[in-house]
């Protein structure tokens, strides 16, 4: 089975610091890969904020986690400090790709990297929006 390859573009349009806790490690005392989730998702939080956003109100819709994909670069441990950046890219009339990166930031050691694939979502309708024009402006420059 062929391994799971992402690349990165060459610059992103947010970033954030995010210390690991030791609710973030698992039994061998690094980064738990289901915790490495949680932490993208604080830094996706994070992003709509940053835009004026949040995951349930962006220009009256929402959002949700259509697919995800991780690639594993190296541990991370207790109290370091993780800089997540995030940029938005491959727009479809329904959603967009968040693409990410996380480094120590001290050493700037690769921890992951990843795609989150996001639809927009009218929860009140119960149905799939369009990208709301505002944020495909905000979130791609």
């Amino acid at each position: 089975m062929p391994r799971v390859r992402i690349d990165l573009p060459g610059a992103f349009t947010f970033s954030t610091e995010i210390t690991l806790y030791l609710s973030h490690l698992n039994y061998a005392g690094h980064l738990d890969n289901a915790m490495l989730l949680s932490v993208v998702s604080e830094a996706r939080a994070r992003f709509f904020k940053s835009l004026g956003y949040s995951e349930l109100d962006v220009e009256g819709v929402g959002i949700v986690i259509a697919d995800a994909a991780v690639q594993y670069k190296s541990e991370a441990f207790h109290g370091e400090v993780m800089l997540v950046q995030m940029t938005a890219a491959d727009f479809s009339e329904k959603g967009c790709d968040l693409l990410w990166c996380m480094h120590e930031r001290e050493t700037r050691r690769e921890v992951a990297r990843g795609k989150t694939g996001i639809v927009f979502y009218d929860y009140g309708a119960r149905q799939v929006s369009s990208v709301p024009a505002s944020f495909r402006l905000r979130a791609a420059a």
